[in-house]
């Protein structure tokens, strides 16, 4: 029988990111697999982050993700009873880190990550990172669509609370 061994999950702090997370919890614990929760800090979108030029914006955005991380990894061991997951935050270009880079490194063999976490303006400025990661990733990739009842069509909520996913409902 096949079992996937080891998960990504790219994270963004949006909802859909955080519904494959579920998901992905779902499939790990059933087939006993390590689930890495990986983040991805795009030093591509210079204009974005100012440049990425100052050393405090750039420790800023290490240290959100890390908390961010952390957060979703305690929770993920308190609710579910799964321990075996890492965290990791990686520099670059989301598209190549997902699809290429971090799958290799840690020899992943299924990503799962939500349809989109970017806005519509957003996927048209830089075209859709789920979109390049089906079509590159040497891996299994599932996109999420759904809620957790597999229902398409309906309100995306965020089984998950954290600091940064508070922050935007307020937003």
């Amino acid at each position: 029988m096949l079992k996937y061994k080891s998960i990504a999950v790219p994270l963004d702090t949006s909802k859909f990111a955080e519904l494959a997370l579920a998901k992905a919890i779902g499939v790990a614990t059933r087939n006993e697999s390590h689930l890495d929760l990986l983040s991805i800090i795009d030093t591509h979108q210079s204009n974005y982050y100012g440049g990425l030029a100052n050393g405090s914006i750039v420790n800023s955005l290490v240290e959100d993700a890390t908390e961010y991380l952390a957060e979703l990894a305690s929770q993920i061991k308190e609710k579910y009873g799964l321990t075996d997951v890492s965290t990791h935050i990686r520099f670059g270009n989301p598209k190549t880190v997902i699809a290429l880079d971090f799958t290799r490194e840690h020899q992943n063999d299924l990503i799962m990550m939500g349809a989109t976490g970017m806005g519509a303006l957003e996927r048209v400025m830089t075209g859709s990172v789920t979109d390049f990661v089906t079509r590159n990733a040497a891996c299994d990739v599932l996109v999420v669509r759904t809620n957790l009842d597999n229902e398409p069509g309906h309100k995306i909520e965020s089984p998950f609370r954290t600091k940064m996913s508070q922050e935007q409902e307020d937003k």
